[in-house]
């Protein structure tokens, strides 16, 4: 089990897929949100969580101001596994006037991409197996390119023994931090 850290569904619990994902340690999220806090960059914003997991990503976004949250996932396990904690999110935020509107996408990250609306997102999380290769992981930034509004912070979340990402033209790297095993890559759409 993991949980929503803070914001309207703070402490609720989250179910976690069986098999097949790894979920962002509580540790490093509230340092993820922490900043996007600081840089007031949760509020209002239009989110995109890749390679969703459980979820837990931008289930924060939305318990943390978020307008909208699209969660995008393949395995089907793991599709059952956000649909049951969307609807736990929601009926927590059920009653909010700016309750965010939650979106599943059961798809691959490609496949999602090629018909995304195009520039329509704020904030994009990246959390990939570990074992996606870098040639792949350029492949999805370059299909991602046209789907960010001005100004949109995306996040790569990947082992901190891995290379920094290859930004395509139109995104800019902004920092990198490291936690133990895990390591966050920040970028900024030009």
């Amino acid at each position: 089990m993991t949980r929503i850290i803070s914001g309207r569904a703070g402490s609720l619990s989250l179910a976690v897929p069986d098999a097949g994902t790894r979920p962002t340690s509580d540790r490093v999220r509230e340092s993820l949100f922490g900043a996007l806090d600081a840089a007031d960059l949760l509020r209002g914003a239009r989110v995109l969580d890749l390679y969703a997991g459980s979820g837990a990503l931008g289930l924060e976004a939305a318990s943390r101001g978020a307008a909208t949250v699209d969660l995008v996932e393949k395995s089907p396990r793991a599709v059952t596994v956000i649909r049951r904690n969307v609807s736990r999110v929601q009926t927590a935020l059920r009653g909010s006037p700016d309750a965010a509107r939650l979106a599943v996408h059961r798809a691959g990250v490609e496949t999602y991409l090629q018909s995304a609306p195009v520039g329509v997102f704020d904030l994009v999380f990246l959390d990939p197996p570990y074992d996606l290769s870098d040639a792949e992981l350029r492949t999805v930034l370059d299909l991602l390119v046209p789907a960010l509004s001005p100004q949109t912070t995306v996040i790569v979340e990947r082992g901190a023994r891995s290379a920094s990402p290859v930004w395509p033209t139109g995104l800019r790297a902004d920092r990198h931090r490291r936690y133990g095993d895990t390591a966050l890559w920040w970028a900024v759409r030009d």
